[in-house]
C-alpha cells in the first residue's frame, strides 16, 4: 500500500518539518515500517536536509503549476494525506489552498482515500469557502488541530467525518544530539535569552504573475504582494520589532535571538537587526541553516518568546516558555485561546500603538513569568494528549477500511 503526503514541503519551514516528521512517525507506528511513503516537495534538496530517502520513502519534486504532477501522484497511491497545517485558509495565497483541494478532488474522482491530518481553517474568500465546502465534503475524513477550526468548517457546511485533535508538532521529539548546541554556539544565552520569531506579514498573499522583479519572486510564476504602502508597513513593523529588542536589552539586559522559522524570514530578521541600536546583542537563527531539532532546543531555551509564527509557539510549549503573540490571522489567536491565555498576550498586527503594547506586555511576562507558566504546563499536557489521538484515529480509520495495521 502506498501513501502520498501532500503539504508545504521544501521551503525550509521549521513548523512544516516538525509536523511532517511527527506524521511519518505516526504512520509507521500504525502501519509498520515497511509502508511506502511519497513526499512531494517544492525543493528536493531542501527536503533531503531533514528526510532521508529509503526504499520505502521517496521525495519527489513537483512543478510550480502543480495540477498535472499532483494528478499523476494521486493516481499512483492508495491513500492521500493532507499534512499541511494551514490547509483550509488562503492567508498565504490562493494557490496553496487550491493545491490541497486539487489533491482532494483527484483522490475523490479516482476513488482513493483522502485524510486531512490535524489541519486548520481560517479566513477564506467567498469563492474559496465554496471550494473548501465542496472538496472537504468529498474527503474521507478530516481531523483538525483546534476546536475553532472544526467549528468553522461546520459553519461553512462541511459534513465529512470530523475529529478534533492537536497539531502533530506537539509530539515532535528533537534529536538529542543537538541538545547542547546553543550554549556552545552562544555562551551569553546562559544569562537568559529572549527570542523574536519574526515574519514580514505584508508580503502576503503570493499572487500569480507572468513576470516581475526578481527580489519579489517567491517561485516563478508566483510573486509576493508589493506596493509602496506594503513596503512602508513592512519597514514600520521591522522598526517596532527592533525597538522591542532594544527595550529588552537595555531594561532587562537580555540577549536577543532573531528567529526565522522559514527561509523567507531570514531577510526580514536582518532588516530588524539593522534597525537596532544594539545589534551586537542580537543573533539571527534561521531555518536554512538550522534544522527543526536545533530550532526546537533554541525555542525551549528562551525566557520569553515573542512570535508571529504559530509553530514557534507550539514547539516552545514543552518548556512552558512565556509567549507573546503578534498575529495577523486566526492561528495564533486560536492557539492562545486553547492554551488558556485568552487575548491578554495576543496583539493584533494592525493594532494602533502596536510597538508600545508589545513592550508593555513583554515587560510584564519577563517580570512575572509565574503568571502564565502553570497555565502553559497544563495546556502542554492537554495538547500532547490530543496530539497522540492522531495516531489512534489514523489506526481506526485504516482498520475500518480493511488495511492491515501494526499490533
Amino acid at each position: 500500500m502506498k501513501i502520498l503526503l501532500i503539504g508545504y514541503n521544501g521551503a525550509n519551514n521549521t513548523g512544516s518539518e516538525a509536523r511532517l516528521l511527527s506524521i511519518i512517525e505516526d504512520i509507521k507506528a500504525v502501519t509498520g515500517p515497511d509502508i511506502k511513503l511519497t513526499v512531494p516537495t517544492l525543493d528536493r534538496a531542501n527536503t533531503l536536509h531533514y528526510i532521508a530517502e529509503t526504499p520505502n520513502l521517496r521525495v519527489v519534486p513537483f512543478a510550480p503549476v502543480f495540477f498535472k504532477d499532483y494528478r499523476r501522484l494521486v493516481k499512483e497511491h492508495d491513500l492521500v494525506i493532507l499534512v499541511e497545517g494551514s490547509c483550509y485558509m488562503d492567508s498565504w495565497t490562493n494557490f496553496l489552498l487550491w493545491a490541497w483541494l486539487w489533491a482532494s478532488h483527484c483522490a475523490h474522482v479516482m476513488g482513493k482515500l483522502c485524510l486531512a491530518y490535524a489541519v486548520d481553517a481560517g479566513e477564506v474568500s467567498f469563492l474559496n469557502r465554496w471550494l473548501v465546502r465542496h472538496e472537504a465534503n468529498r474527503t474521507s475524513m478530516i481531523t483538525t488541530r483546534t476546536q475553532a477550526a472544526a467549528d468553522l468548517l461546520k459553519k461553512w457546511g462541511v459534513t465529512s467525518p470530523l475529529e478534533v485533535t492537536a497539531d502533530p508538532a506537539f509530539s515532535y521529539q528533537p534529536d538529542q544530539r543537538y541538545s547542547g548546541w546553543l550554549r556552545q554556539a552562544w555562551p551569553e544565552t546562559a544569562h537568559g535569552l529572549v527570542g523574536l520569531a519574526v515574519e514580514n506579514i505584508y508580503v502576503w498573499p503570493v499572487v500569480l504573475r507572468p513576470w516581475g522583479r526578481r527580489e519579489n519572486c517567491y517561485r516563478w510564476p508566483y510573486y509576493f504582494s508589493h506596493s509602496s504602502q506594503r513596503r512602508q508597513a513592512g519597514e514600520k513593523l521591522a522598526q517596532d520589532l527592533a525597538n522591542l529588542a532594544d527595550y529588552i536589552i537595555e531594561k532587562y539586559n537580555r540577549p536577543i535571538a532573531l528567529i526565522g522559522m522559514e527561509q523567507l524570514d531570514a531577510g526580514f530578521a536582518r532588516r530588524v537587526q539593522a534597525k537596532m541600536a544594539n545589534p551586537g546583542r542580537a543573533r539571527i537563527f534561521a531555518s536554512p541553516e538550522y534544522n527543526a531539532s536545533h530550532m526546537t532546543y533554541l525555542l525551549r531555551s528562551l525566557d520569553l518568546l515573542v512570535t508571529s509564527r504559530y509553530h514557534a509557539g507550539v514547539l516552545s510549549l514543552a518548556a512552558q516558555v512565556p509567549q507573546l503573540a503578534l498575529g495577523h490571522d486566526l492561528r495564533l489567536k486560536t492557539l492562545h485561546q486553547e492554551l488558556g491565555l485568552g487575548t491578554e498576550f495576543f496583539v493584533e498586527a494592525q493594532a494602533p500603538g502596536r510597538g508600545q503594547i508589545l513592550q508593555e506586555k513583554a515587560g510584564r511576562l519577563l517580570t512575572q513569568p509565574g503568571r502564565v507558566k502553570p497555565l502553559l504546563a497544563k495546556a502542554y499536557r492537554e495538547q500532547l494528549n490530543r496530539a497522540r489521538l492522531n495516531q489512534t484515529i489514523l489506526r481506526e480509520f485504516l482498520q475500518g477500511r480493511g488495511w492491515e495495521v501494526a499490533a
